[in-house]
């Protein structure tokens, strides 16, 4: 199966961040990038409170749920699950090192298992007609890279897994906490180029310390799309770059001032719904970093947002901090 040009920009999977939110948020930032889910476990899926895990809106394609597990046969009923939801993508998680990941027997651990994850993608591919793709490390602990990331990418293409996304370090599996393993392994972006000359047919994108589009774009070479985390999350304005630079299309929004407007809707339709605001705006925390007032605009939105019946007055007052300022700076 053809995995559309999206592919050029995506927004990793994060847990505890990338939730239904913040992929809305993301998607009135560009129309282009394709969203992940928080990594959801198999069983949950199958057995836990699917509307709460699963639900989006239909604004958010293309975006992908990111799944969990190492049991090919739980892992096939979860993934068509989620197909009849309605995602675009089922993506396997090859990468994560916490300790209840290794645990549960899946995430970076499964680097040791290459045959195992090429079963499961078989299983996905089998009970899916959407894409399944990998998102793995380079290899965990003592592996050799070059052998470890080619032994895992031949079987899971044999398999049938649509594309690679590599995060270009190796994770440790004892010894380094999750935080530690995004920052300590060295970075090798070359060694993700090298399986992409090695497997041209594949589509392979790059993931891991990329601060930047134009970093992204200097490492990319022969490899087919780029994925950003922290950044993107940290300085969501990153986003409004994505379709102009990576798609040659125009932003949905003429700046960030303009996209949060047209966030409004959904926010208050969330606040309807009995949601809270700080739901919603802990994502957007990061939005105007750098310009004059958006420190205020960060305290505003931390303090204010969390209180029972704050509405979207609190958070255009937090904007209007930032956009006096830059109205007085043009003048």
């Amino acid at each position: 199966m053809q995995l559309n040009q999206s592919h050029r920009f995506a927004v990793a999977p994060m847990m505890d961040w990338t939730d239904r939110h913040c992929r809305a948020f993301h998607r009135t930032l560009s129309r282009r990038a394709r969203l992940y889910t928080e990594m959801v476990t198999a069983p949950a899926v199958i057995h836990g409170d699917r509307r709460r895990l699963l639900g989006f809106s239909a604004q958010e394609h293309p975006v992908a749920l990111q799944l969990g597990g190492s049991d090919p046969a739980a892992l096939a009923e979860a993934a068509r699950i989620c197909a009849d939801f309605g995602y675009d993508e089922i993506n396997l998680n090859v990468g994560c090192p916490s300790d209840r990941v290794q645990g549960g027997n899946f995430g970076a651990c499964l680097m040791r298992e290459p045959d195992l994850v090429a079963d499961c993608v078989a299983a996905m591919k089998a009970s899916v007609a959407i894409p399944v793709t990998v998102k793995c490390r380079i290899g965990v602990d003592e592996q050799d890279p070059e052998q470890a990331l080619d032994a895992l990418a031949d079987r899971v293409v044999a398999a049938g897994a649509d594309a690679l996304i590599v995060h270009a370090r190796k994770a440790w599996l004892k010894g380094l906490s999750p935080r530690e393993n995004r920052d300590v392994p060295p970075l090798d972006y070359g060694r993700a180029r090298r399986l992409k000359e090695r497997l041209p047919q594949v589509p392979i994108i790059l993931n891991g310390g990329i601060a930047s589009l134009a970093q992204g774009r200097a490492e990319l070479g022969p490899l087919d799309g780029m994925m950003l985390g922290r950044a993107a999350y940290q300085d969501p304005e990153i986003l409004l770059a994505v379709d102009p630079e990576l798609f040659g299309a125009a932003p949905p929004h003429a700046d960030a001032f303009a996209a949060v407007e047209a966030f409004e809707p959904y926010i208050a339709a969330h606040l309807e719904a009995g949601g809270r605001l700080a739901d919603i705006t802990r994502h957007m925390l990061g939005l105007f970093g750098g310009r004059r007032g958006s420190r205020l605009y960060r305290r505003r939105l931390a303090t204010e947002a969390i209180r029972p019946g704050a509405g979207l007055a609190v958070l255009r007052a937090a904007v209007d901090e930032v956009k006096r300022r830059a109205d007085a700076a043009a003048a």
